[in-house]
């Protein structure tokens, strides 16, 4: 691939085409608001405009009710002689190119399972499919060099191909990526009106729960309006799975024993299904998750803290597998939650502790 025509410079599409220009790719940047289009070009993402000829390859990175349209205008116009767009819903868009007399030949849906809470040109980084899953969804009758150029866009992205069936994928991320969205909004709306003293009280849980919740409401109306059917049905399932929750709260409160008996076994059974679902969450490098245990370190909000931390568990020889910072409510100190290997734990707090460090017990 030597060119590539990037259509929609948001997130994703500056992201990519900041990833295809830092590997020698002349690409250009087209986009329906010019100021948008400019500023990724500022970046470092491209070149504005569209190209005088037609090039390797047109990157379509327009909200999913618009893939359709942009894709047979692509095609139409000759801009490239391959189109693959980055939206996150599949089945539609592809449907919907056919009905407006597009070639799926030339054409194949992918979408990148990478994405920021924050959103525009500004928000992208050349890294930020590094190591995540992107899923090409390819027809029978698509061109052999279409696909390749679309593994190709994989690779020099750092990605890793996933190869699926168009309405298999809306399933999926129905269930990983649309609905945790709904979920972590529902639970920050019950933050919107709760009292000061109440909101203050907010830890690490609440914080990882609601952590989506920041994203922008306009893009996932679009996302969402265009998978409604999938989400609505896990929703539903989740719905139920409420409803017996409250039932079996409301068995605990009561004064029967065999109720309260009943109320707890409810909740268990449904914690316990929490604990196998989250168990097969993919860990590290997409392995099956590893049992890590939790070193956790007092830090103040200091520059350097972090830095010293992570060199004195290399001194001692320790691996931190993962790592996050729970923030002291109306203080300038915090906790750095170390994630290490079980047999790691001893040395890694000798080290630390005679380096200074305060530690608290878990």
């Amino acid at each position: 691939m030597r060119t590539a025509l990037v259509i929609g410079t948001g997130l994703i599409g500056t992201s990519a085409a900041l990833a295809l220009s830092a590997r020698g790719v002349r690409v250009h940047l087209a986009d329906s608001d010019h100021e948008q289009a400019r500023t990724a070009a500022s970046l470092g993402a491209g070149i504005e405009g569209e190209p005088a000829e037609a090039v390797d390859l047109a990157i379509v990175a327009v909200p999913p009710a618009h893939v359709a349209a942009t894709v047979c205008d692509v095609q139409r116009r000759g801009l490239a002689r391959g189109v693959i767009d980055v939206g996150s819903v599949k089945g539609g868009p592809r449907r919907e190119v056919t009905e407006h007399g597009g070639d799926l030949t030339t054409y194949l849906g992918s979408h990148p399972m990478s994405g920021r809470e924050q959103s525009g040109p500004l928000a992208a980084t050349a890294d930020l499919f590094e190591g995540r899953p992107w899923v090409l969804t390819p027809t029978p009758g698509t061109d052999t060099e279409v696909l390749n150029l679309a593994l190709e866009l994989v690779s020099l992205c750092g990605a890793v191909p996933v190869v699926m069936d168009a309405d298999d994928h809306d399933r999926a991320v129905a269930l990983v990526s649309h609905t945790p969205q709904l979920l972590s909004s529902l639970v920050a709306a019950r933050l919107e009106d709760a009292a000061e003293t109440d909101v203050r009280l907010c830890g690490q849980g609440v914080r990882d729960v609601t952590r989506i919740a920041g994203s922008d409401p306009a893009m996932w109306v679009d996302i969402l309006s265009a998978n409604p059917g999938p989400v609505a049905e896990i929703l539903a399932q989740v719905a139920a799975d409420l409803e017996n929750t409250v039932r079996s709260l409301r068995e605990l409160d009561s004064a029967e024993e065999t109720q309260r008996i009943s109320g707890a076994e409810g909740v268990e059974a449904l914690l316990r299904r929490g604990n196998a679902g989250r168990a097969r969450v993919p860990g590290k490098h997409g392995q099956a998750p590893t049992a890590y245990q939790t070193v956790i370190v007092l830090i103040s909000d200091q520059p350097g803290e972090l830095a010293r931390i992570f060199a004195d568990a290399g001194a001692a020889g320790v691996n931190i597998e993962d790592v996050r910072i729970e923030h002291a409510t109306g203080q300038q100190a915090g906790y750095v939650q170390l994630n290490v290997v079980p047999g790691a734990v001893r040395p890694l707090e000798k080290a630390l502790r005679e380096s200074g460090w305060s530690l608290r017990r878990q």
